[in-house]
């Protein structure tokens, strides 16, 4: 993920820009508040005539519209730049330096890149995990193969989503549900349970084992690819077990297949990678300068994680942490779930427990006073930037320059298909202010060119407002919202936003 850098304004358009915030204009009578609560429950019982946009009418706007000079000015900046890159606010970008009082020791190094691909949550949690990793081989600079995870997460998906349409063959072709699994059988992204599955399996590699392929950094054709096959497949597998002549062993064998072909599709374009259980040799040197060499396989160095010296870095293990989220269309203090969702048969399904914004800020800055990087997911693309590296709600001034108001809530965003997760990256540090959050430091997965060196600042305010999801260890939490975890969950649609992969 991640789309393409912004571009700093020229000077004729930061003249521009001085002049539009010097004429700005307001109307409050003009702006409507949406109200939450009308957007939602049982609909009244209303219709009108719809209504032909008018050719008089669009004279009339435009002429009215050219009145003002500050509209003719905009005109000039706004249709020669990008808005955005316009109306970024100067102060915002002087107030959100990064400058943290509260920071994690060891952040891990280097900065990774996913490149054209969208494993932001591969590379979340592998940066996560190779803290400790490092600390227990005095390593300066690491990273897990991400790749690896890639390669297992496709293979999987494709089994899961295989899986899904023989146990919806009863269901019409064109229902949501079935064409919501046909909408994106092998996505690229996923959710930390999914991670835990996938490290539980099949463990972790160093990436100098196993590094990415061409097509791990650009997944765009392979996945064309599978998902066409897969849809192929998917036909197929509903007109034998709908037909009334094929077996179980016929249909089974027939997907076999199927899989065997998705396999040679995987290993030909990412390479065939290490087995689970395969022991490797990996020779490094750490930071003392010694030459080091380690013998072990996937799975064992995985569990490395769970031994005591690294419970003395991490203090709990992958199988302990779990998700809490902000969603204000659900009840707090209750568990969520996701239909469907996942992509191991047999695997852990997604669970969320879903607390208000200062729970799951409260666990983060605990977690980071005690040295502990944190997986979190968010909606990256909002009023953010990726040059500047800078997160916040006033960082594009949306109303100085069209004279509008953005004021849907978080949870009208969540209504409307407006926002969801769609990106995982780590936080390490936070700058607190009388006992409350100002900022936030993120490591991001997009290389050293975005932000600073790869870094970036999230204002609190963005925090409410786009985070979703933090992932945390069970002790910095109390044992009220650890017992939510043994509730009945609350099943969420497939097409539910939390059921959005970052």
């Amino acid at each position: 993920m991640g789309g393409t850098q912004s571009k700093e304004p020229i000077a004729g358009e930061k003249l521009l820009i001085e002049r539009l915030r010097a004429l700005e204009v307001k109307d409050d009578n003009e702006y409507v508040h949406v109200d939450e609560k009308a957007v939602v429950g049982t609909p009244k019982k209303f219709k009108a005539p719809w209504t032909a946009v008018s050719v008089n009418d669009i004279e009339h706007w435009e002429h009215e519209l050219f009145q003002d000079p500050k509209n003719r000015l905009a005109l000039s900046a706004l249709s020669s730049a990008d808005p955005k890159t316009v109306l970024t606010s100067r102060s915002t970008q002087i107030d959100d330096q990064q400058v943290f009082n509260v920071k994690i020791p060891f952040e891990g190094a280097p900065i990774t890149n996913q490149r054209s691909s969208g494993r932001c949550w591969l590379f979340a949690s592998t940066n996560v995990f190779r803290v400790a990793l490092m600390k227990r081989h005095s390593l300066d600079k690491f990273e897990l193969s991400q790749a690896y995870l890639f390669f297992y997460d496709k293979l999987e998906k494709a089994n899961f989503f295989l899986e899904q349409i023989t146990d919806t063959v009863n269901e019409p072709l064109d229902t949501r549900l079935v064409q919501t699994l046909l909408g994106s059988p092998v996505s690229d992204g996923g959710q930390w349970d999914m991670v835990y599955n996938l490290v539980n399996k099949y463990g972790l590699v160093p990436q100098v084992l196993y590094p990415d392929s061409f097509n791990a950094q650009n997944s765009g054709a392979i996945n064309s690819i599978i998902t066409t096959k897969l849809r192929e497949d998917a036909l197929q597998l509903r007109a034998m077990a709908t037909s009334g002549t094929k077996a179980g062993m016929e249909i089974a064998a027939a997907k076999e297949k199927m899989m065997r072909e998705i396999h040679l599709v995987l290993t030909l374009t990412l390479g065939p990678p290490p087995a689970p259980s395969t022991e490797f040799t990996w020779n490094y040197i750490d930071k003392n300068g010694c030459t080091k060499t380690l013998k072990t396989t996937p799975l064992d160095f995985a569990a490395e994680l769970s031994t005591p010296k690294s419970i003395r870095i991490t203090n709990s293990t992958v199988h302990d942490m779990f998700s809490l989220v902000n969603d204000p269309r659900n009840e707090y203090n209750t568990l969520l779930t996701v239909s469907r969702l996942g992509n191991i048969v047999g695997g852990r399904g997604i669970t969320y427990v879903n607390v208000t914004m200062d729970v799951l800020k409260e666990a983060c800055i605990k977690m980071l006073k005690e040295g502990l990087p944190i997986f979190f997911g968010s909606d990256v693309g909002k009023y953010s930037n990726s040059q500047s590296g800078i997160m916040d709600p006033s960082l594009i001034d949306y109303e100085l320059g069209f004279n509008i108001r953005l004021g849907m809530s978080k949870s009208q965003r969540l209504m409307t298909g407006e926002s969801a997760m769609t990106h995982a990256m780590v936080l390490t540090a936070v700058h607190v202010v009388d006992g409350q959050p100002v900022r936030w430091r993120v490591q991001n997965s997009w290389g050293t060119a975005a932000g600073t060196e790869g870094w970036f600042v999230m204002s609190d305010k963005w925090m409410d407002e786009f985070v979703y999801q933090a992932v945390v260890e069970p002790r910095f939490v109390s044992k009220e919202i650890r017992d939510i975890l043994d509730m009945k969950p609350k099943v969420l649609p497939l097409w539910d936003p939390m059921g959005a992969l970052a």
